[in-house]
């Protein structure tokens, strides 16, 4: 296999002449994202040069209080992405959310890590990056089922209130919601695995080929990878809102949305 091909600073500036492209393509068609693409792209490259230089100085001085604290933080942050996202809950709502992003997160890395990679959990070159990709995707599987969730629930409420009125109780009325919103949750993952080796060769397994890694290897960490990718959306999303929704209404079976 070939070594892996440096790519010098000067070299990495030249790809934000595509950003610079799709500038003004927005500007140009008046599109009002200009601002937000702008921010995302600055805070996108702060984060991960710093996150870069905290991983090297995990990997040059390995310690399980590194690996432990960087992906406790890892899923605070998962936590807080999520639920600014979704100011409109109410406290056990929130509570519930991140519980569960925290608890299906941890079961599945702890689970990859140990059984399927079969390392030592405080393995830090294996831990963090696969953490990354498990909770990232858990963060935005869940921040999307709760926004459909509630979004379907502000513009059926009239609905909801007839159904309420007719004497049907809050678990049958909200559960149809709760499949709805984890449907669109998973939809996009289940859509991603469809294409992958047809259409596209994920970032993982792009990754692990870049840097000299046999085809066949990067293939099965990538299968095992979406696989567990999946696993984790799903779950997290599911424990969120169906438990979640029960903090809608109370024993006597009144609804407070």
């Amino acid at each position: 296999m070939n070594t892996i091909v440096k790519m010098n600073i000067w070299q990495f500036l030249l790809v934000y002449i595509l950003l610079i492209i799709v500038l003004i393509i927005m500007r140009r068609r008046r599109i009002n994202q200009i601002k937000l693409l702008f921010i995302a792209s600055i805070r996108m490259t702060v984060q991960l040069v710093l996150a870069g230089l905290v991983l090297t100085y995990i990997f040059e001085n390995p310690h399980p209080l590194f690996t432990v604290g960087y992906i406790i933080a890892m899923i605070g942050f998962a936590i807080y992405t999520v639920l600014s996202r979704n100011k409109g809950l109410n406290r056990q709502f929130k509570i519930v959310v991140g519980v569960s992003l925290a608890v299906t997160g941890l079961s599945v890395i702890i689970f990859f890590i140990l059984a399927v990679v079969g390392v030592n959990i405080f393995n830090a070159q294996y831990t963090i990056p696969i953490s990354g990709m498990i909770m990232g995707n858990a963060m935005t599987g869940v921040s999307l089922g709760l926004k459909t969730f509630n979004e379907n629930i502000r513009t059926g409420r009239n609905k909801i209130e007839v159904l309420v009125n007719l004497g049907v109780t809050p678990d049958k009325i909200l559960t149809p919601f709760v499949n709805t919103a984890l449907e669109t949750a998973i939809l996009p993952t289940l859509n991603s695995m469809l294409g992958m080796g047809i259409i596209s060769l994920p970032g993982m397994m792009t990754g692990q080929i870049l840097s000299g890694t046999l085809p066949m290897t990067a293939i099965l960490y990538q299968i095992s990878i979406i696989i567990a990718i999946s696993a984790v959306t799903c779950m997290a999303v599911f424990c969120s809102l169906y438990f979640g929704y029960k903090t809608l209404y109370n024993k006597k079976n009144q609804m407070h949305i």
